[in-house]
């Protein structure tokens, strides 16, 4: 694919050339539909990590996509200070998703089309870090992708274009995130050509409907068992399959991925009251969590079914959870 577009001196110039920022998974597929379609000349994402038990230096799911098409990557750990490479190679165009920091004034400014952003939400709600797993733990009943300007602000940029996703009772976050992923690619390759040819639309986000979706905390990852069980299997859904939301039993932390919920009148929350063949049952403030998949302290992830064949689940009942 190729466009026309003219430079400040009046002149054609074919193909611009684009910068994409990113880093995670679910900017793999944007990724690629740019390389597939455009003249990609670098990608920045964050630095390799250590991962797992043995702290493998580990690149980033950007990184090996754009080595595969040999594209040049540059992984600053400071972009506020190093971002002389983004300079030197002049971007037409900046795009950015999922890239994991603030982008400074002089980065965005290098761009002689603008940068822009593709964020996993409906814009102005959910600006931050965790929108898809907020919108979840939240219960609402949609969520979806906005291509938006980048500017100083943390997603305060304003809107181009939207695409709506009605949430499913089965959703999660693993599930909602590669929708929403495949739904970013998509939108970005409708809306890419009126960015181009500067034909976009250009709409402000309206303060007064603005919310934000912060990183999970380590302490929103813990169930209250006195909430109510919507508001509890909206977490479970929110948290799967990361970070994963945990309560404590024998003062060890056990992980729910999975778990259905009961409307029943109960006398005490926070207890193990039920046990069947495929579930333990769990009092809440309106009824019962029936946890289905688990990770209990020093296991692997399973079917609950699969735990109880093993034990004594006299020992369960009745047992208070933290």
């Amino acid at each position: 694919m190729f466009f026309f577009l003219y430079n400040e001196n009046g002149d054609k110039m074919q193909n611009p050339k684009i910068v994409f920022m990113g880093t995670p998974e679910f900017a793999v597929p944007i990724l690629k539909m740019l390389i597939e379609n455009y003249n990609v000349v670098l990608v920045v994402t964050q630095p390799d990590k250590p991962v797992g038990r043995h702290h493998i230096l580990t690149p980033p799911p950007i990184k090996e996509l754009a080595k595969l098409h040999q594209i040049p990557v540059f992984q600053p750990s400071n972009i506020k200070e190093d971002y002389e490479e983004i300079q030197k190679v002049k971007p037409d165009v900046i795009i950015t998703c999922a890239y994991g920091q603030i982008i400074k004034k002089e980065i965005l400014e290098c761009a002689s089309i603008g940068a822009f952003n593709v964020h996993a939400s409906l814009l102005p709600k959910y600006r931050g870090g965790a929108p898809i797993h907020k919108a979840l733990i939240n219960g609402e009943k949609e969520t979806g992708i906005t291509i938006m300007y980048m500017d100083e602000g943390m997603d305060t940029g304003d809107m181009i274009s939207k695409k709506v996703y009605q949430i499913k009772e089965d959703d999660n976050v693993g599930t909602l995130h590669e929708k929403l992923s495949k739904m970013g690619s998509e939108l970005l390759k409708e809306t890419l050509p009126s960015i181009l040819n500067k034909t976009n639309k250009r709409e402000k986000q309206k303060e007064s409907d603005v919310t934000y979706a912060y990183n999970i905390k380590r302490e929103e990852e813990h169930i209250d068992f006195f909430k109510t069980g919507k508001e509890i299997i909206n977490q479970i859904k929110g948290l799967n399959p990361w970070p994963t939301a945990n309560f404590k039993l024998f003062d060890e932390e056990w992980k729910v991925l999975e778990a259905t919920f009961q409307k029943k009148e109960i006398e005490e929350a926070s207890l193990i009251k039920e046990i069947s063949k495929e579930a333990i049952g769990i009092t809440c403030q309106d009824g019962i969590i029936y946890i289905t998949k688990i990770k209990p302290f020093g296991k692997r992830i399973m079917k609950t079914s699969d735990y109880l064949n093993g034990i004594d689940k006299s020992k369960l009942l009745n047992q208070k959870v933290k």
